[in-house]
């Protein structure tokens, strides 16, 4: 289920979609960090951060906005008033807003489900909501 247009025009993902692209996001980092964290132990725990901001930096930042569990859900980052990507800078941002989004018992990411541009706090940090790619088409190939 989508959520309703915002003031901006245009869908929105809804909870359920936005959830299972980050559950499945977060397995493909966990186990990237967890790896190296068991065989590296202190360094592996920092190469797993760097990895996880360079992860949905890159991915969200880039042209299709779409990290690999957003492109199996078929949603996408987007800017909210620019219309577009929101680059390299805006994406390691959102990463680490996540973390204020979370603190609050989750509440953060709670917060897109009475929010009318259905924004979680990490979104509204930086500018950006979360779309389906039906709505809002990519226009060149995956992750551009």
């Amino acid at each position: 289920m989508e959520a309703a247009a915002g003031a901006y025009g245009g869908p929105r993902a809804g909870f359920w979609r936005r959830f299972a692209a980050a559950l499945i996001d977060g397995i493909i980092v966990g186990i990237v960090s967890g790896i190296l964290e068991a065989v590296l132990h202190s360094t592996g725990y920092f190469l797993g951060v760097v990895i996880g901001v360079a992860y949905y930096g890159w991915l969200e930042g880039s042209a299709s906005g779409q990290t690999v569990g957003k492109r199996g859900m078929g949603i996408r980052v987007y800017d909210l008033r620019g219309r577009g990507p929101i680059g390299f800078g805006r994406g390691v941002g959102r990463y680490f807003a996540r973390i204020l989004s979370a603190l609050p018992l989750f509440l953060g990411y709670f917060w897109m489900l009475w929010d009318s541009e259905s924004q979680t706090w990490h979104d509204k940090l930086v500018g950006t909501v979360v779309v389906p790619v039906d709505a809002y088409p990519l226009s060149g190939g995956w992750p551009s």
